[in-house]
């Protein structure tokens, strides 16, 4: 098979298409012939040599596909050959075939391309375990999401719109910011104009947000805790502005803030297992009415994963980019 390698630590141009023997599912595992997979932040990180794959993962970059069922292993029950399906994957998604566990696996949406449904796992079960089970978001709640016009962003905004929340969005031009706002936010703010603190205590009248999403940590750590409301939650996803902060943590106790935080893809085949069937009894209805989808930003062929970086770390995309990789 054909799949794309990281060739040594560095840049985009390190992502090198070779040849690789067709990995054989094994006991509860399905062999998925990959027809599309999605571009995640983490891919980039493993690129640079900063996110190593867990021990028993492939090497190779993906955590998200879409494809046919090619072949099952011992004890599968619910796929069979020939299925369309979607599926989180531990790694391996830039490859024509890739294993990944069954009840990692769900099927593809009603309607749905396979470009759109690779573009949903990694967002979905990263957004529903973080901001409803991590963060308890609830009915008439108000979730700020930052990094509103990312794949997780825009998962994020769609996602608790429909589940009855107020979303206040950020991001970082007028383009993203009216994208947040098409996609339901009540309130997109430009973070490069606007202080994000001082809006959202206006647009709650000065209450704050109950749960807040947040991928930047560095400064935007403290100015969280002001933002949030009595007894909000505070989810850290990625610290694309650094890992350190300096924070007033009397806002902490004063407010009985919840700051907590989680990574996905080290956790057990059981614990995906769970999100996964959440996702299927709450989520996918969603997609099936149309409801929500994710937004599609640029598609490349599989040889062109370099570029899909490319596109990613310049910062400009809205959505989701995605190979294909029929």
């Amino acid at each position: 098979m054909t799949a794309v390698a990281i060739s040594e630590p560095g840049g985009p141009m390190v992502l090198k298409p070779e040849q690789r023997a067709v990995p054989r599912p094994g006991p509860g595992e399905i062999l998925l012939r990959v027809r599309a997979a999605g571009i995640n932040r983490p891919d980039v990180l493993q690129r640079k040599g900063a996110y190593p794959p867990p021990p028993d993962a492939s090497d190779l970059p993906g955590l998200e596909a879409a494809g046919e069922v090619a072949a099952i292993g011992e004890g599968v029950k619910r796929w069979q050959v020939g299925d369309r399906v979607t599926a989180l994957t531990p790694g391996g998604g830039y490859a024509e075939f890739c294993v990944v566990h069954e009840t990692n696996a769900l099927p593809v949406p009603h309607g749905f391309t396979f470009t759109e449904a690779a573009a949903v796992p990694e967002t979905y079960f990263t957004v529903w375990h973080n901001v409803f089970q991590r963060g308890g978001l609830r009915e008439g709640e108000t979730l700020l999401v930052h990094g509103g016009s990312s794949g997780i962003g825009t998962t994020a905004i769609q996602l608790a719109a429909a589940l009855g929340s107020k979303v206040i969005a950020t991001a970082g031009s007028a383009e993203k910011c009216a994208a947040c706002a098409a996609l339901g936010a009540v309130r997109a703010i430009n973070y490069r104009e606007e202080d994000f603190v001082a809006a959202v205590k206006e647009e709650t009248d000065g209450r704050g947000a109950d749960v807040i999403l947040d991928m930047i940590g560095g400064d935007y750590v403290d100015r969280n805790y002001s933002a949030a409301a009595m007894d909000g939650r505070i989810v850290q996803i990625a610290f694309l502005n650094g890992a350190k902060a300096t924070a007033d943590f009397s806002k902490l106790m004063m407010k009985r803030l919840t700051h907590t935080g989680s990574t996905l893809r080290p956790r057990s085949v059981a614990f995906k297992a769970r999100i996964a069937t959440d996702l299927e009894a709450h989520v996918w209805p969603l997609f099936a009415a149309r409801k929500i989808a994710p937004v599609m930003d640029m598609i490349y062929p599989l040889h062109e994963a370099w570029r899909a970086h490319e596109r990613m770390e310049e910062g400009a995309h809205i959505g989701k980019i995605v190979l294909d990789v029929s």
